[in-house]
């Protein structure tokens, strides 16, 4: 067998490089990477020696590389992925918050994060944590629960099973998720003789489950017999290449479809069956159809509670779910008639099976109305108040190019964009809402541009988020990936304290104004951020918001827009109610007010159940 002498790390960084996807690209685009004394000698030298074959990109914050990342897999539909690596305790722990999103999200990522020395020798090393119960506990055990998998290299051999288990992962449909390799500094410097063979170029096929026979069939039978089907499009249906594959037999069933978070942009947003979001966040439209249908058809969707309202959504005493995911433990939620299979063919099957069968046609004015709606809180403002969320997002729709893509995570927008945003292609709407990261909003702008350098890419955060997380704009700078950024300023976490009123709370500790302070706070954002690197200006108004969007498309740098908006303002139309527990005893009458109300919806939940 021909051999060839390299570094543990050395070999990780060749295998990783020569691992394909099945059109033939490389599955890693490359490396982020910060150094530190667990990686620097080891892994950098690798990474290094890797030149453009395996390019290594410098972040400023592990949590935010690791944003970059997981948006670049998730926008490329999880054809391709990154790895990161950091030295070992604080930079390696900075990564734990994304690893929990890119698991929530079902999301591929390769974290090499230094570990201890294998050989102890010089513990306690820096940054070790001692366990005074067990020897072999580092701080990156924490990443067990949180990764798809996890293991922890202590011998260079040990790379010749780990790292094809961890492509395995990552390329599984079902098992997608973040993979840890922790990566004990010393081992990571020994050589060990490695056959030639292991650093062949491979292809990574996902892949496409076909649906049993019976449940096929027991879905077709719900299908057909259904008087009031809604199809619900989860982030899957991007994931299968199955956003055609819907169209068509939504159009040749004539079953209307609403859109979650992950899945919207699967329709295009003018498509007359398209009834836009579902949920909390939903449409009148799709919410209207959810209430009454007697099928509910989940299409690569986890059914979460904003998706479901708490499953308080659904109230048709006779309505059954029929859940087609590729991973089983979707599909049996609430009762439902599992189809554990790939979107695209589970649509092609049960299309053979329903032949020319069609739905009967739903409410003809149910979009128009909602469309209507729309319109009326997304148009420009007439007077002189602070714009709301809305009226930004409608210059913000209005200024962008229709194949842009929209980024945002956390606070109110996610459920205004949800509501009102307009997505003509695929992929062109990306929220990461799995796990609602503040902070992720700039950094996850990044990775989609680095995914899609041909459009246009705007990032919409609001204050709290931005000041949670914003050092990768000096990232997307200084590699020449341009971001639109449009900060929306209310002054604090105005998304939870309008949640805090509803339940009966006095604002507290959310709004900057409202919290214990000694100094008012008053941060300058468009100063901020040139000091970053990019352009920016603040604005006064929509009319000026809408006029620095054309400043901003044309620069050829990341360009930041800063506008005041009055945190109190939601669209009121459409919209579901969400199970947020509201305390039992309070000296608060809006407390017990607002319990009572709780009370009565909690009725409708288990009546829906």
């Amino acid at each position: 067998m021909k051999t060839i002498r390299l570094t543990a790390a050395q070999a990780l960084v060749r295998y990783c490089a020569a691992q394909l996807n099945e059109d033939g690209q490389p599955f890693l685009a490359g490396a982020w990477a910060i150094f530190g004394h667990g990686n620097v000698a080891g892994i950098g030298e690798a990474l290094h020696a890797a030149g453009d074959a395996f390019p290594t990109w410098r972040g400023h914050n592990e949590q935010g590389m690791a944003n970059a990342a997981i948006a670049y897999a998730k926008s490329l539909n999880r054809k391709r992925a990154m790895m990161v690596t950091t030295s070992i305790g604080p930079g390696a722990l900075n990564l734990v918050t994304s690893c929990a999103m890119a698991h929530v999200n079902r999301l591929p990522v390769l974290f090499v994060a230094g570990d201890v020395f294998a050989n102890r020798a010089p513990d306690p090393v820096l940054q070790q944590l001692e366990d005074f119960n067990d020897g072999t506990m580092t701080v990156n055990d924490v990443f067990k629960p949180i990764s798809r998998y996890f293991d922890r290299i202590m011998r260079p051999e040990q790379l010749l099973t780990a790292l094809p288990r961890a492509f395995a992962t990552m390329t599984d449909p079902a098992d997608c998720g973040p993979v840890t390799l922790a990566f004990c500094q010393d081992v990571q410097a020994e050589a060990f003789d490695f056959p030639v063979a292991f650093f062949a170029p491979k292809e990574w096929h996902r892949r496409r489950p076909r649906p049993g026979l019976r449940e096929i069939k027991v879905a077709a039978d719900a299908i057909r017999g259904a008087k009031r089907p809604l199809i619900i499009a989860g982030g899957g249906v991007h994931y299968a290449e199955a956003t055609a594959a819907l169209r068509a037999f939504a159009e040749k069933h004539g079953i209307p479809v609403g859109e979650t978070q992950a899945g919207k942009s699967a329709l295009p947003w003018d498509h007359p069956l398209n009834l836009g979001s579902i949920g909390v966040t939903g449409s009148a439209a799709a919410n209207a159809i959810a209430e009454q249908a007697d099928v509910v058809i989940g299409l690569g969707t986890r059914l979460q509670d904003f998706t479901t309202g708490s499953w308080a959504l659904f109230r048709n005493a006779d309505r059954r779910i029929v859940s087609i995911n590729v991973a089983p433990f979707d599909t049996h939620k609430h009762n439902a008639l599992p189809v554990v299979a790939d979107a695209r063919l589970a649509l092609d099957e049960l299309t053979a099976l329903l032949g020319d069968h069609r739905a009967p046609g739903i409410d003809a004015g149910l979009k128009p109305g909602w469309l209507a709606a729309v319109e009326t809180v997304t148009a420009a403002p007439t007077g002189n108040a602070l714009p709301t969320d809305m009226q930004v997002i409608g210059a913000v729709q209005r200024g962008m190019a229709e194949d842009a893509i929209v980024v945002c995570a956390a606070g109110g927008l996610p459920g205004e964009l949800h509501k009102l945003w307009k997505t003509a292609r695929p992929n062109g709407y990306h929220l990461e809402y799995g796990f609602s990261t503040m902070g992720y909003e700039i950094a996850g702008g990044l990775g989609v541009k680095m995914a899609h350098p041909e459009r246009d890419v705007v990032v919409m955060v609001g204050d709290g988020s931005y000041m949670m997380l914003n050092s990768e704009l000096a990232t997307s700078v200084m590699l020449g990936h341009k971001l639109v950024v449009v900060l929306l300023d209310n002054r604090g976490y105005a998304c939870i304290n309008r949640l805090q009123m509803r339940c009966g709370g006095e604002s507290f500790n959310n709004l900057i104004d409202t919290a214990r302070h000694v100094v008012p706070s008053s941060i300058d954002f468009a100063a901020h951020a040139a000091a970053m690197g990019a352009t920016s200006e603040k604005v006064g108004s929509v009319a000026e918001l809408e006029a620095a969007l054309v400043r901003a498309r044309a620069s050829t740098a990341s360009y930041v827009v800063v506008i005041d908006t009055d945190p109190m303002p939601t669209t009121e139309a459409g919209g579901f109610w969400w199970d947020v527990a509201v305390p039992e005893v309070s000296e608060r009458p809006q407390v017990q007010a607002a319990r009572a109300d709780y009370d009565k919806a909690r009725e409708l939940q288990r009546a829906a159940d």
